[in-house]
């Protein structure tokens, strides 16, 4: 199999090429064809699997054709939950459009408004944005949707998990209603179905792989830790293996990044934070050093567990555990990415169990344990798990925590750098 049977315009063929795409996905193998006939779709894969150039490509041989309408509104509409996504879906136009060369703008939180209000004056083919900042747009009447052919929804699940639903809704009953529309999502369970009947007109439906189910790519361990400083000693360990090219530590909160990146600096790491209330400049910058080797060790909260696509990142360690069990399978997928093996290590504290036990749950896998000698928790996992109430498991631990380093796990971190 190769990309030719596709009927892709030459120019995309030799961008998809130039890109090292050789043999196309199950999703890609499967959902393109349908994307290319013009049919609402809607397509769940697990992460890593390649969704997003289904719709570029069917984007870019759609914009091959002239447009039906003349205009500067843009012809494709991407909505993403993350700017770091758009971003990411907007490098992907760049990347498969090269030889095609559309005009394609990002429409994110985080950058001034005059900026984009230029972008949004000038004739655009692709138009990828969050859904609260457009609508903000929108409102100021900054935006032209009367030329928009095709729709995209990408990571819907997550769109509705962050309350973005009723701004999708009002932006997609602005889009002609002629348009084609195609769903992405890590699943087509619950909420998505819901919303599906609204938005799409008798979509073909792809659903390749649950988002339980396991990542066969990655190999997923828990380590036990007695409290915060047992955790920092484990995890001044893990970084310490020179087997870890590159590695995101996910947190729970904003400040335990910057505070988790601040210990790992002071121990010779090069390491950066990355988080919701730093600008989208700061946001941009610190990828980018991420990319280009500058950055071993990214401390990040769920802001990077979806929209990160970085092949060398070889293993990703959770600090803290997620706030919920679906958010789990998306952190540990930033790794075992298009091919590659990967690692996800979980540091499990007591108060931390019942949550490990809705993620197992969830994923229908025991995960696991392992004890690093010297470091072993003094404190026994109970027997049987304490997790069955997983809706109060996953509330919020306080936000107020401090991840200084004490203890004796302090003494043993400090002597490892």
């Amino acid at each position: 199999m190769s990309f030719q049977k596709f009927n892709l315009d030459p120019r995309l063929l030799r961008a998809v090429a130039a890109s090292g795409y050789t043999i196309p996905t199950e999703v890609q193998d499967q959902a393109i064809p349908i994307a290319m006939e013009g049919r609402d779709l809607m397509a769940s894969a697990q992460t890593g699997t390649g969704k997003t150039a289904v719709f570029v490509l069917a984007a870019l041989q759609r914009l091959v054709a002239p447009p039906t309408i003349r205009g500067r509104g843009a012809r494709v509409l991407v909505l993403t939950p993350t700017r770091e996504l758009a971003l990411q879906v907007t490098q992907a136009v760049h990347q498969l459009g090269r030889f095609t060369q559309p005009r394609a703008g990002t429409i994110v939180g985080g950058v001034p408004y005059d900026a984009q209000e230029k972008l949004l004056r000038m004739p655009l083919d692709f138009l990828v944005a969050t859904p609260g900042r457009l609508l903000d747009h929108m409102q100021r009447g900054r935006v032209d949707f009367s030329r928009v052919e095709l729709f995209v929804l990408d990571e819907a699940d997550r769109m509705l998990d962050m309350g973005f639903i009723d701004d999708v809704e009002r932006i997609a009953s602005t889009v002609p209603k002629s348009r084609q529309t195609m769903l992405f999502s890590a699943t087509l369970e619950g909420g998505v179905q819901g919303i599906a009947p609204r938005l799409l007109r008798d979509p073909a439906r792809i659903e390749l792989a649950r988002v339980k189910e396991r990542h066969a790519s990655i190999e997923q361990r828990i380590h036990c830790a007695d409290g915060l400083g047992h955790k920092q000693a484990l995890l001044a360990h893990l970084l310490g293996d020179r087997e870890v090219s590159q590695a995101i530590v996910f947190t729970a909160t904003k400040r335990g990044a910057e505070q988790v990146a601040a210990i790992l600096a002071s121990q010779g790491h090069a390491c950066a934070a990355l988080h919701g209330d730093m600008s989208q400049g700061a946001r941009n910058r610190t990828m980018e050093r991420m990319r280009r080797g500058g950055v071993r060790v990214l401390v990040a909260t769920d802001v990077a567990a979806r929209g990160l696509d970085i092949k060398s990142v070889s293993h990703v360690i959770n600090f803290d555990l997620p706030m919920r069990a679906e958010d789990y399978v998306h952190r540990i997928g930033r790794t075992g990415r298009c091919g590659l093996s990967g690692i996800a290590v979980s540091l499990v504290s007591p108060q931390d169990r019942d949550k490990l036990a809705c993620i197992e749950h969830y994923t229908g896998q025991h995960l696991d344990r392992q004890v690093i000698p010297g470091l072993e928790p003094v404190i026994p996992e109970p027997r049987k798990s304490q997790g069955a109430n997983c809706g109060r498991a996953f509330k919020a631990q306080g936000t107020r925590r401090s991840y200084r380093t004490s203890g004796r796990f302090a003494q043993k971190a400090r002597s490892r750098h």
